[in-house]
């Protein structure tokens, strides 16, 4: 266990019982969501690495445009006049 995880549960252990388990519960909950998405992206590294190969090519082939276009440039305000 890591010295900060340590002090995080020493500060833990003060607080009241229910405020225990909420804290508790939160962080069992965090890590199964972590396990559910390091399983999802094992299952489509493949398909990942495909799709962003793709992309890639399209950009180096000038298919692609920008999602977000910014607006041309316009003169400083308040210079000169």
């Amino acid at each position: 266990m890591t010295k900060l995880l340590q002090k995080a549960l020493e500060q833990v252990s003060k607080l009241p019982e229910a405020d225990q388990d909420a804290i508790a519960a939160v962080l069992l909950d965090e890590l199964r969501s972590e396990k559910r998405w390091q399983r999802a992206f094992g299952r489509s590294q493949k398909t990942l690495a495909k799709l962003a190969d793709e992309a890639l090519a399209e950009f180096e082939t000038g298919e692609t445009s920008d999602f977000f276009p910014l607006p041309p440039p316009r003169g400083r305000v308040g210079v000169g006049g």
